[in-house]
């Protein structure tokens, strides 16, 4: 598997992400990158935030509510996915598929070895996050989900999702800070579109950003979808607290939080909530609110 590793200059202009970086090996030799910030207490109980991103952001995408959530007393660990951000990104589309991001996923969540993990998940985020939720449903404390899904594949995708998928496979520049500045309510600010570019010199570093639409289930006997219907058998008895924190204008992800309400049993008597002012990239939009609520849902557990 050939891969390539974005230089570190390329990171040099991104504003507000003073985090250190830190690495693992996942797979045939990759490295994944993972911000690891906060308190850390090697010798008891720590409530550990995990927050996970999705198509095509990083880590970045994170950078104020790591700030906030780790200064309420919390240690959190964003990850960046193989093929985004810091982590390393094979060159070819077809090294990408679900079970070889879970798999990757998986490794690095028992390296990082946390336990009484909270799990805020959006878009992709989910369809990974939650999959590391079934597999290890001891090792969360409880899960916040925002637009987001776990996919069987047994239900016609919408137009504009259909949409995206054609948009990401045919555009011949895969315009990567432009989709995020296209989904998101609030202007970015300076430089941060370019934050969003940064892990991507050119094209040939783009082929995991740019082949992840085509991997979500969309039919039954795609790869992953039986993975999650197992996966959704796990969920339907977790009881561990799962709030669901939607937002009002994200059109690819609209009443999906119903979903998780009506199937998983933790969800009973959570305030749930949708927060008005986001687009599909609510962390960009709502910040703020998205940290309080993390916070305030870190104190009940």
């Amino acid at each position: 598997m050939k891969a390539l590793r974005t230089p570190d200059a390329s990171f040099a202009g991104v504003p507000d992400y003073p985090f250190a970086p830190n690495y693992v090996n996942v797979g045939e030799g990759l490295r994944l990158h993972y911000v690891d910030h906060g308190p850390k207490n090697t010798t008891g109980q720590q409530r550990v935030v995990i927050m996970m991103h999705g198509e095509p952001s990083w880590s970045f995408l994170y950078r104020h509510m790591i700030k906030n959530v780790s200064a309420a007393g919390f240690r959190v660990l964003a990850p960046d996915l193989i093929g985004f951000g810091k982590s390393d990104k094979p060159t070819d589309t077809s090294d990408y598929t679900y079970t070889r991001h879970v798999t990757w996923m998986t490794e690095w969540f028992k390296q990082v070895d946390v336990k009484d993990a909270v799990l805020f998940c959006q878009d992709w985020g989910g369809l990974l996050g939650l999959r590391l939720v079934a597999a290890f449903p001891e090792r969360f404390a409880g899960v916040i989900a925002a637009n987001t899904f776990l996919p069987t594949g047994d239900r016609e995708p919408s137009e504009v999702f259909k949409k995206w998928q054609e948009f990401s496979q045919t555009v011949p520049e895969f315009p990567v800070g432009g989709i995020i500045r296209g989904a998101t309510e609030k202007p970015l600010g300076a430089g941060v579109e370019a934050a969003y570019n940064a892990p991507y010199p050119d094209e040939s570093y783009k082929a995991g950003a740019r082949i992840f639409p085509a991997l979500v289930p969309t039919s039954p006997d795609m790869d992953g979808a039986a993975d999650n219907v197992a996966a959704w058998k796990v969920l339907s008895k977790f009881e561990k607290p799962f709030l669901t924190a939607f937002s009002d204008k994200d059109p690819v992800t609209a009443g999906g939080d119903r979903g998780f309400q009506k199937l998983i049993p933790g969800c009973a008597g959570q305030p749930h909530q949708i927060v008005k002012g986001g687009g599909h990239f609510l962390q960009e939009d709502v910040h703020e609110e998205l940290s309080k609520i993390i916070v305030d849902f870190c104190a009940t557990l």
